[in-house]
């Protein structure tokens, strides 16, 4: 099937969201006011390291408006997104790790009141050493140690071998070898983290409003934290001013609200300042890798050996996962017949990092991409030849075993360079102007949950009545991606009706069906099969009752446009709604239950058929692909790097909306160009933030951003639901490597340090100068 044959998949369409949005109705977590509502607030502490020796709340609770305070030793239970390493709390109990973690919470009658009384709340504090570099806190661990049980301050290792690189190594024709660094980025959504929780002593439920990405995974997290069963605790997702990973987290706003709320028996909001934002980051791994890469004579790769350090700040947050993604994303876009990864994931006293839009896929990418580049002079072809030689094709199966059953990565290279004209243009601009190419990839759905289960991912309900119309309950969370949209788009395909007349009921663990989260790219693909099951056993059920008010056999009718059809005699026939007032009027309400359950492969070493530690992450149903090519021009006498132009091709799949796919390239493309030549979160020597706000944190504007050229290669996966793949942030990975890659054609200088600030870029041109 390809697109000439769908109607409601393949539209471009407004978001269901975006009237109520662009009118300034949505209605956000901040923005709710329940009747006898109170205000929390956190105390932070401004040490990054200490102990701590004695917390006196007598005053706050004697200010008045003052309801409650609590502190860590009422929350000890430690929570985290990836169980095996849960080693977080709701407020700090014995230390803290972080400037900026918190210490205790107020709840008050009003914001003011409950400002004034964190001023109120004595800490005494003993001050510990500080450990900000990761290198620093491998070789001082014997002597200060940020978590008692890492006594090395490490929270995992992780060693991969697949094939013999060293032998591979030894009769390579060019091999390179190189270091990299990426920068401490935070994710600056719009929206901070903000909780409402309203907790029923009567019933003893909770509810909790949060503008979170994971619904279940808080749930989950709340149930281990306030020690209540998850019957008894409902999460709601009201509408998200985004998240980019930064919320696939509990937060400490989502706990203390609920713990308050539990503990006066009304209603609590927290709603953080951007400064707590920032000092409780989540962001991006800052890595230091050493990377090496061999390739034959001919410029095939034989050898990929990629070691990185991660600092993971002070706790665990999806660090482990982070950890092992780095090093899955060596095996792909490109055939690598043998690979070595060492990775270890480091204990900082920084804000803990965590998950970021392209999790574990920029570091390696930035890194590999710019040493192919270098590496295509070295043989002495175009990078585009070295990277056509190298690119993965439809069924390919890396030494990893991850599984591609679909690409068009070939097509995406091809397509950017054509449109861009980077051949015509490649090392023959002016100096001070240089175009660049970089590729990626990034996968379609996870394969594992991040704790044991085998439960389906994904399920989704489908309702059909004359009342109602149909409805679509699954809880995926719409944090401004634009799933509930998708959700329809999918369902209405799959029902043979308009997108327009789907409602969709979705981010709420109670009145939706199971899903995992809005993370990994994965609700589009989930949510498409499981819709797909549910649809059909609908279908079904209609097609026994259209059958005899057509005439024809239930197994020769298909449904398109609102009418059931005979397929070998189209003009016998009849309107979708006439069949579904017939069946509710005789039997009742339509449902139909869809699940989606992904393949699960085993990381193993292909060339031995032993399994592999770590090597289960990174496997996916399908993959996303992307290319750039980007024009920069640089200001010799200021240093300053202007992008002029950027061509995308994306490999998506059967593209669901293709408006809103633009959308996200845009998005993405702006998002990694500033970690490319702007972002970097900056801490003083004692551990605090020197910028936690927009305005000394500098992300890129309408100003900065390129002109964009996005194309939507054709591409049709027949192994996924409509053809799907994603498309939010295989996009993201290209970025960095192709702004690099151009700077390198318009002054012959490769940075390998992010961000390339304009003070980077002159020093490195007087270098090169003085170098003769």
């Amino acid at each position: 099937m390809n697109q000439n044959k769908f109607t409601q998949v393949g539209r471009s369409v407004p978001r269901l969201d975006a009237p109520a949005k662009v009118k300034g109705e949505a209605v956000y977590t901040d923005d709710m006011v329940l009747p006898r509502m109170a205000y929390g607030k956190i105390k932070r502490s401004p040490y990054a390291h200490a102990a701590i020796k004695k917390i006196d709340c007598g005053k706050a609770l004697a200010l008045p408006g003052v309801l409650a305070v609590i502190t860590g030793d009422e929350a000890p239970h430690k929570w985290g997104i990836v169980p095996q390493a849960a080693n977080e709390v709701a407020l700090a109990v014995g230390k803290v790790r972080f400037c900026g973690e918190g210490v205790a919470a107020v709840a008050a009658e009003d914001e003011e009141t409950a400002g004034a009384a964190l001023d109120l709340i004595d800490v005494e504090y003993e001050p510990l050493p500080v450990l900000l570099d990761p290198h620093e806190s491998l070789a001082r661990a014997a002597e200060v140690r940020i978590h008692e049980d890492a006594p090395d301050n490490i929270l995992h290792t992780g060693e991969q071998l697949f094939g013999d690189p060293e032998k591979a190594f030894a009769s390579c024709a060019y091999v390179l070898e190189k270091e990299f660094r990426t920068s401490y980025v935070n994710h600056a959504f719009l929206e901070p983290h903000t909780s409402l929780a309203s907790f029923d002593p009567q019933s003893g439920r909770l509810q909790l409003w949060s503008s979170t990405q994971a619904p279940h995974y808080l749930h989950r997290q709340l149930s281990i934290v306030l020690e209540m069963p998850m019957n008894k605790i409902r999460v709601t997702v009201p509408a998200v001013g985004g998240g980019f990973g930064g919320k696939s987290e509990g937060s400490p706003a989502d706990f203390c609200a609920a713990l308050l709320s539990r503990k006066i028996g009304r209603p609590v909001k927290i709603t953080y300042e951007r400064s707590e934002v920032f000092v409780t980051n989540k962001g991006r791994h800052p890595c230091h890798m050493k990377m090496k890469i061999g390739l034959d004579r001919d410029g095939y790769i034989q050898a990929v050996d990629f070691d990185n350090i991660l600092d993971g700040g002070a706790y665990s947050g999806w660090g482990m996962v982070v950890m092992f993604y780095t090093a899955s994303m060596i095996h792909l876009p490109y055939r690598v017949p043998n690979a070595r990864a060492r990775v270890r994931r480091v204990y900082t006293n920084k804000p803990t990092c965590g998950a970021m839009r392209g999790l574990g896929g920029v570091q390696p990418r930035f890194a590999m991409e710019c040493m192919l580049d270098e590496m295509a002079e070295m043989v002495g072809i175009s990078p585009y030849e070295l990277k056509m030689k190298n690119a993965v094709e439809s069924g390919y199966r890396s030494m990893s075993n991850l599984h591609v059953p679909h690409s068009e990565y070939k097509k995406c290279l091809q397509t950017a360079v054509e449109k861009s004209g980077y051949l015509e243009k490649h090392g023959k601009l002016p100096f001070g102007k240089g175009i660049g190419l970089a590729g990626g990839y990034y996968i379609s759905g996870t394969a594992y949950t991040l704790y044991q289960s085998y439960k389906p991912h994904t399920t989704v309900l489908i309702r059909v009545d004359t009342e109602g119309g149909v409805t679509v309950h699954c809880a995926a969370a719409d944090i401004g991606q634009g799933c509930n949209t998708v959700i329809a788009q999918m369902a209405a395909e799959a029902l043979g009706v308009r997108y327009e007349d789907v409602h969709v009921v979705s981010g709420d663990t109670e009145l939706g069906t199971f899903d995992l989260g809005s993370f990994a790219s994965r609700v589009t693909y989930g949510a498409g099969a499981a819709i797909k099951e549910a649809a059909g056993e609908i279908n079904q059920k209609l097609k026994e009752v259209a059958a005899g008010m057509t005439g024809c056999r239930a197994d020769q009718l298909a449904v398109k446009d609102g009418r059931f059809y005979s397929v070998f005699e189209p003009r016998k026939s009849i309107e979708w709604e006439k069949v579904v007032d017939v069946y509710t009027n005789t039997v009742g309400t339509l449902t139909g239950i869809g699940h989606f359950s992904p393949p699960r492969l085993k990381g193993i070493d292909l060339a031995r058929g032993t399994r592999v530690q770590g090597a289960n992450i990174g496997h996916s149903p399908t993959f996303g692909f992307s290319s750039q090519v980007w024009e920069v021009e640089v200001d010799l006498e200021t240093g300053k790097i202007r992008a002029l132009k950027v061509t995308e091709a994306g490999d998506c799949g059967q593209a669901v909306n293709p408006m809103s796919v633009e959308g996200q390239v845009e998005g993405s493309i702006m998002f990694a160009m500033g970690q490319a030549l702007y972002e970097e979160m900056k801490l003083d020597a004692d551990g605090r933030m020197i910028n936690p706000n927009l305005h000394d944190y500098k992300v890129p504007t309408a100003m900065e951003l390129p002109e964009i050229d996005a194309n939507i290669v054709e591409s049709y996966d027949p192994t996924a639901p409509f053809g799907v793949k994603e498309s939010g942030e295989g996009p993201v990975q290209p970025t960095i490597p192709a702004i690099v890659n151009a700077i390198y054609d318009a002054i012959g200088v490769r940075f390998t340090d992010l961000p390339i600030t304009p003070e980077k870029v002159l020093k490195a041109i007087k270098e090169k100068k003085a170098a003769g």
